[in-house]
Formats: structure tokens, sequence, C-alpha cells
């Protein structure tokens, strides 16, 4: 779709990209097609789709997918849709709040292959992304659009100025592919930065934290990066509060071989695991649930 001919359609129903929901339409047609099949979409699969749009990732996902499920906030973005008669009979299209929405629930009668994709608004992009790591053993996988400082801190390793919570929670869970960076040109309005799409792929059970073993993880690497001038023992007095002591928090560190004067940027994932559960032993720590 040209920038003409996307202007015409939205001003046929008095609509325009609305800033405050982050709006930035896909529109090349090339694009979605190659992105559907990065995805690695399968002719048996059902597909949640985050942020139906303009239909134009739908259309792409509805000619691959068994089923679409397709979820948009937008009130005049539905009546456009609906009127212009712009999906396929196996697309469903949901007209709510992803925020509000039961994923599990949404998910559950779709079958055994379930993918989520989305083009994901930046202002609501760390919620959602950790919605789904919730979701993880319920999905195939998930690919996602983000702003790319954002991907990038997902996607970042140890003693990286990118390095934080995000990446090690999702390196505790998921196998994470950068696949393709976008230019603004591919959306209109045609945002001011370059746009990457991500797959994730859940890790095995045996792997990966359960979800209430990563909510205690999380509060840890919270509160260790919360601070990141602090060193790791500091930082985590600062974040845990009264939950945990200095001595407390010392030999923590010590049964797993932290120095206590490390820095929250140089620790791997699976240190911060590790951390979690010696803080468990030494403090009865629960998630800030």
């Amino acid at each position: 779709m040209s920038a003409g001919s996307v202007r015409a359609l939205l001003s046929r129903y008095g609509l325009a990209p609305n800033r405050e929901l982050g709006q930035n339409f896909l529109v090349d047609e090339t694009i979605a097609e190659r992105l559907v099949t990065r995805a690695g979409v399968g002719f048996g699969d059902a597909v949640v789709e985050i942020g139906t749009g303009l239909g134009v990732m739908t259309r792409a996902l509805a000619r691959r997918a068994a089923r679409v499920v397709t979820i948009e906030i937008d009130a005049g973005l539905v009546r456009l849709l609906e009127a212009e008669g712009a999906l396929a009979g196996n697309v469903s299209l949901v007209h709510a709040d992803v925020l509000d929405v039961d994923l599990a629930a949404l998910v559950a009668p779709l079958g055994p292959s379930v993918r989520v994709i989305g083009n994901l608004p930046y202002a609501i992009s760390s919620p959602i992304l950790r919605r789904l790591l919730d979701l993880r053993r319920e999905l195939r996988g998930w690919s996602v659009m983000l702003q790319r400082e954002l991907a990038m801190r997902l996607v970042a390793e140890p003693e990286t100025r990118d390095y934080g919570s995000l990446a090690v929670l999702h390196a505790l869970c998921t196998r994470v592919e950068r696949t393709m960076d976008l230019a603004p040109g591919c959306f209109f309005p045609a945002p001011n930065v370059r746009s990457t799409f991500l797959n994730l792929a859940p890790l095995t059970a045996a792997k990966s934290p359960e979800a209430a073993e990563l909510a205690r993880i999380e509060r840890v690497v919270r509160a260790a990066f919360g601070t990141r001038r602090k060193t790791l023992a500091n930082a985590l007095r600062a974040g845990l509060g009264d939950a945990a002591d200095a001595r407390k928090i010392g030999d923590a560190l010590a049964k797993v071989g932290l120095d206590p004067g490390v820095r929250a940027e140089r620790v791997a994932p699976e240190a911060f695991r590790a951390l979690t559960h010696a803080l468990e032993e030494a403090c009865a720590l629960e998630s800030d649930a």
C-alpha cells in the first residue's frame, strides 16, 4: 500500500493514525509475506495477532495459517476493516485492548500449535513481552516487531550496555532470533526509528523456570539493575528492602560464588537464577506478586 492510498483509505472513514496508541501501520505487503515466512507460520497453525492495524500482516497470515485471531483496540479501524471486507473467512477480529484480554483463555481453544505475532507499540511492549513469557508453555513461539532499541535490550549479552532485566528473563525462558531489521518506509506514518523483527521460541520445561520461580527471579533481577552504578550487594540491599539484610545477601552471594562488589551487568542469567535460589534459602524470598 502506498502512502497516498493509505491516506485515502483512512480519510474515507474519518481516521488518522493515533499517536497515543503508537500507530505506525505496516503497509509493505511484500515485507509482510516475508515476515510470516520468517516467523515459521505453518498451514496447520493458529495465530493470535496483536494489533490488526490496516490488516496487511493479517491477510498475509490468513493465506498461510489455518486460523487467525487478531486483536485491535481502535474502534475506527475495526469499523474500517469490517466495512471494507478486508479480512478472510479464517480470521476472527476481536475489538479489545490486548492488555485487558485473557490471552491464556483466548489461546486455549485454538489447539496445540499456536503462535503469537505482533507489531508492538513501544509504550506497551514490555508488559506484553512479560505476559508472553508467562504464556510460553501454551505457545509454539511468538514473533514481535519492536523498536530496534528495545529489541537490542532483549537480545543483549552480559557486560554490554543494553544488558538488563529484559535480557535476563528472556534468556532463561526462550531462544531468541533476530530475523530482520525494517526501515521506517515500511510503515505509515514512517517512525523516526528502525524496527527489528524477533522470533522467540520457548525453552523446554526442564530448562526454564516455572511461573512462580520466574517471578522471584524477576524480583531479584529488577533489584539488581534498579541502581546500576551500585555493587550487586548494595543494589540488592536497596531493592529487596526488609526482605534481605546485608549479612543474608552476603551469604547468598558467597554460596553461588559471586563477588559482592560485582555489578549486575556482569552477572549471567543462570547466575541470577542460582542467586535467587540462594536468597530464597537465606531470606525466605517471595515474588512481588
